[in-house]
Order: structure tokens, then sequence, then C-alpha cells
């Protein structure tokens, strides 16, 4: 996955980025070869000018050259004011005075627009992408997909096994691989997903034996039984036992222990036995991915399910 274009904050540390911005002298030789920079803001304005941490010179960006806006999209001053405090990308496009104070005039907007015309544009469904959480909602979160451009994960398209909250999975600031699930071209948004990274039933199942006493956690209660996650594409069903407390164990989000008690591949089934809950680390807290993501650029198809399973669930992009 080779691409020069990543998610704001990536490039801040690199040896690099540090040589072009701690110098007048670098930022000049940046502009002049066209560079894609980054530091951090430190503040905005009252004319909604972000002003930018360059190691000795001021750096400003205007409320025009902030952000790129979709087409019949309008900058909305909130996008601009959450930038403070954080790494944001730019292209050195001139010097100017300020108040007797030689300054940098930067341009997020401009470094976004080669961003999208160089490699977004390029993509199609089916190519993996760098990813980072910026904010979530209950129906997904967005990730920056390079250069602080937006991307939607869709809370469905996070893993198999279903969660009722991006958080659930997910922290902001999270780096994270996705594939590109559709583009809309003219409205010109682009949907990624994450669940076909994290392996299939089988490649999930075979992480577990029968007879084994293992941690999950718990996502849903129905009246037959809870669904309890062993991975994030892997959840088995505890059936709720007559004369045991099995519903006072079963909280949603909780932490549990459960007994393996059978693994049935061609129903996609793995039957399990409460037995407690417990207080600490939830499993699997760190994303394992099944694919090499870092040399893998593009995947045609992914198919979830066994091929012994009468339940079809895959993806063709």
């Amino acid at each position: 996955m080779n691409n020069c274009y990543l998610p704001e904050g990536m490039l801040l540390h690199s040896p690099e980025n540090k040589e072009y911005i701690s110098s007048p002298a670098g930022l000049e030789r940046a502009m002049r070869e066209g560079k894609i920079l980054e530091s951090t803001v430190l503040l905005c304005d009252s004319d909604l000018r972000l002003h930018v941490d360059l190691y000795g010179i001021r750096g400003i960006i205007e409320r025009r050259d902030a952000v790129y806006c979709r087409r019949g999209e309008e900058l909305k001053d909130i996008a601009i004011i959450t930038r403070v405090g954080k790494p944001v990308c730019f292209k050195v496009i001139g010097f100017s005075k300020l108040n007797g104070e030689t300054v940098a005039l930067l341009s997020r907007r401009a470094a976004q627009e080669e961003c999208i015309r160089n490699y977004l544009a390029d993509l199609i469904p089916g190519d993996l992408v760098r990813a980072k959480v910026t904010h979530m909602e209950s129906f997904g979160a967005f990730v920056d997909i390079g250069c602080g451009v937006a991307s939607l994960l869709s809370v469905d398209s996070i893993s198999v096994s279903r969660i009722s909250h991006p958080s659930d999975r997910l922290s902001v600031g999270d780096s994270i691989y996705t594939v590109i699930k559709a583009i809309d071209r003219q409205q010109e948004r682009i949907f990624v997903s994450m669940r076909e990274l994290l392996g299939t039933w089988e490649e999930n199942a075979a992480l577990f034996q029968v007879g084994q006493t293992v941690a999950g956690i718990v996502r849903s209660i129905e009246s037959y039984g809870v669904f309890i996650e062993l991975a994030p594409n892997l959840a088995g069903l505890a059936e709720l036992r007559e004369g045991t407390d099995d519903h006072s164990i079963a909280q949603v989000g909780s932490c549990v222990a459960v007994y393996i008690k059978n693994i049935i591949p061609n129903r996609m089934k793995i039957k399990l036995v409460l037995i407690d809950t417990y207080k600490g680390e939830p499993p699997h807290a760190t994303t394992r991915y099944f694919i090499d993501c870092e040399n893998t650029a593009h995947m045609d198809t992914w198919r979830y399910s066994p091929l012994a399973s009468q339940k079809v669930i895959e993806t063709i992009f």
C-alpha cells in the first residue's frame, strides 16, 4: 500500500517534515517543491484564521484555505474551530507581513485538493486505504482517509459481530486499515468498510477449541439466549438456562467468561455456556487483521461464510 497522502498527523514527526518546517529556508524550499507538510494548530483568531506552529515563524491559514468543500457544500465555522490543538496538513503558498511580523501563508485546502486529484480520484471499490478515526456518531465513524478528507465507516461495516455504537470497537484517534466499499462520484463521497479485513468465520473460529473457557463481550440479549462476541468477526450463542442466574450475569457490554460447548462450521454456530462476569481489559482490545494490509492494494471479493454453509455472507467489490 504505497500512498504518500496519509491521514493527518502521520507525517508530523517524520524527519523530512521537521526539516522543512523548522526554518524559513525550509519553508521556501517546500513552497518551490510543492510539498505537503504538517504541524499543529495553535489557535483560531476572531477572523477564523488558523495559526500554525512552525518552530520560530508563524504560519497562517486563512478561513477560505482551511477546509476543502465538496460541490454545493458550505464551509462551516465549526470545521475550522475544531482544528485547534490538532495536526493539520498544508502547502506553503507564500509569505507576508502581519503586524510587522513575517508569516508563512499556508493552505490546507490546496493539500486536500491535491490528495483528491492525485490519490482519492483513482480509488475504486476494493482498494485498501489507511484511515484515522476523527469522530463518531451512532450510525458510524468518520475517518480521515488522506489529508483530512473524511469518509464514513458505517456501524454495520465495522465488524460482522453486531455492535450498538462505533465506540464499542473504536476510539477517536485510532489509526486503522479500511477497504473502499462504495464511491459516489457525483456527491464526491467515499464510503469505507473494515469487517472484510478482520477474518472469515473459519479463520476466527480456528482460534478457539471445544472445551476451552474464554473471554467474550455480551452484545445482545434475546429471549432464547445471549449473543457473545468472541472476536470482532465472531460471535456465539449462550442459551439461558433455567434455574440459573444467567439473566443477572448477562448485561449488554459486560465482559464474561464462557465455556465453548460446540463449534458447528456448516451452520456458522458456536454454542457457549455462561460462566461468570469479570472486570478489566475487554478481550481483543487490539485490532487483528487477517490479511497483510500494508502490502495488499486491492481485494475483489470476500466470503465470510464457510463453503459448507448454506447461508452465504460475502462482499463483492
